[in-house]
């Protein structure tokens, strides 16, 4: 049994390719979730693009995206995904914010309209198939995979996520609001002793109320859901863009004190996870 977690953008709001954005990377949210022969893929920011070409070079033809939402920074990378322009790949997307308008066939249909990009959604050749349900449904992806999912506080709706595979089991809740002193119980029970989560952590506890409103949570409140929900690991993540590798430095350190069991999630980390085992860091080749 193999469950693995890649971070391939770790990165929130816009992508910041800067010298001073190298150790954790610039790419914005992009994760894969590796199940055996399953890969589910948390978000389309410019991190997939990377993962794309990675994952036709071990051709892979079958997976999915579950999406926490669709603000440009969670899907501008997916027109430079390639695999949608390859016929033999099948590729279904899943999101639980649009059901009561749009769709997600039509967010990413109308953000490659001319003249925002000039390639045609009618040019992709992949087999796509769209999934929308109301955030707080759970469903089977078969093969043994459960997800659970609760609605998050973020302007235009969020989802986050919990997949459960063979008594493991990831969350993935990123772009969600906390308000102070407040423990959200939607969070608390899809995050109940999960064996890692991957949260909303963009600014710190110093910060937060310059940004009430924005749609986004701190680091240590990261700390404090996990600590309540049981949880075994907290990858903070979604990193401010104004937050370079010497704050990100800091916050590591700062959370390691507060928490052992909190790191910072940093472009291309692995984690390899097993039931009642620590999260252990590996190297993933592509």
């Amino acid at each position: 049994m193999t469950v693995q977690v890649k971070f391939w953008g770790v990165r929130g709001s816009i992508a910041t390719p800067s010298p001073n954005h190298i150790k954790y990377g610039g790419n914005t949210s992009c994760v894969e979730l590796i199940l055996d022969d399953q890969i589910i893929i948390f978000d389309a920011g410019t991190g997939v693009r990377n993962l794309g070409d990675c994952l036709l070079g071990r051709g892979i033809k079958d997976y999915l995206f579950l999406q926490s939402h669709t603000h440009w920074d969670h899907i501008n990378g997916f027109p430079f995904f390639a695999p949608i322009y390859q016929e033999d790949v099948n590729i279904k997307i899943y999101a639980g914010h649009l059901g009561h308008s749009c769709g997600i066939h039509h967010v990413l249909k109308t953000q490659m309209c001319q003249p925002t990009f000039p390639v045609p959604f009618e040019a992709l050749s992949a087999t796509l198939d769209f999934q929308d349900f109301n955030a707080g449904e759970s469903f089977s992806l078969g093969k043994g995979i459960e997800v659970s999912t609760a609605p998050l506080n973020h302007p235009d709706g969020g989802t986050g996520y919990r997949v459960e595979y063979q008594g493991v089991s990831v969350c993935y809740v990123t772009d969600t609001e906390h308000q102070p002193g407040i423990l959200d119980e939607g969070i608390l029970n899809l995050i109940k002793g999960a064996d890692l989560v991957i949260y909303d952590c963009t600014y710190t506890d110093e910060e937060f109320s310059k940004y009430i409103g924005w749609g986004h949570s701190t680091w240590q409140h990261g700390i404090r859901l996990c600590q309540e929900a049981g949880a075994s690991q907290l990858a903070i993540f979604h990193h401010d863009p104004s937050h370079d590798d010497a704050k990100m430095d800091q916050i590591a350190q700062e959370a390691q004190k507060v928490w052992d069991g909190a790191m910072v999630a940093r472009e291309g980390m692995t984690l390899e996870l097993a039931e009642n085992e620590m999260p252990a860091l590996i190297s993933l080749a592509c």
